[in-house]
């Protein structure tokens, strides 16, 4: 993965500023619903994943999600809501993602890169089955990939 920044379309954030205020209105649930988008998910994992251990951003980003649905009234179903294969994936993702980050990125410029690399929602398509990711299993545990492997 290379760390890549193009336009403001694709790269939003002009200052870490602006990154972390993300964060901050995710973590007090006072972010707009409409702002929760995939973008913001990834950006929160990042900061989440820059500052702490895999292991303890993976429990924050796992329970700031579902606070953070709670409070908007989003109920996990079957169709919606909190979805573990997802966000492990993405985790993964964003580890592998820093592993070949530039370290002398500021946060802006990582969370551009990030959304440039790994921002289409279509890219967990490439290793699972539409039908294998939206299935129950996937949504409330882990599943492995069943189209390829995520190396």
């Amino acid at each position: 993965m290379e760390a890549v920044i193009i336009d403001k379309e694709i790269a939003p954030y002009r200052t870490s500023t602006e990154v972390l205020r993300l964060v901050r209105e995710f973590e007090a649930c006072t972010l707009p619903r409409i702002e929760w988008t995939h973008h913001a998910h990834l950006i929160v994992a990042l900061c989440y994943l820059v500052r702490h251990g895999e292991a303890e951003a993976t429990m924050l980003i796992r329970d700031g999600i579902r606070r953070y649905n709670k409070a908007c009234g989003i109920e996990t179903t079957r169709t919606s809501g909190y979805h573990e294969t997802l966000t492990l994936f993405y985790i993964r993702a964003i580890e592998k993602f820093l592993s070949a980050a530039n370290a002398d990125c500021t946060l802006a410029a990582l969370a551009n890169s990030l959304i440039n690399i790994c921002g289409d929602k279509n890219l967990p398509l490439e290793y699972y089955s539409r039908e294998r990711l939206m299935s129950w299993e996937a949504r409330i545990g882990w599943v492995e990939p069943d189209r390829k492997a995520f190396e």
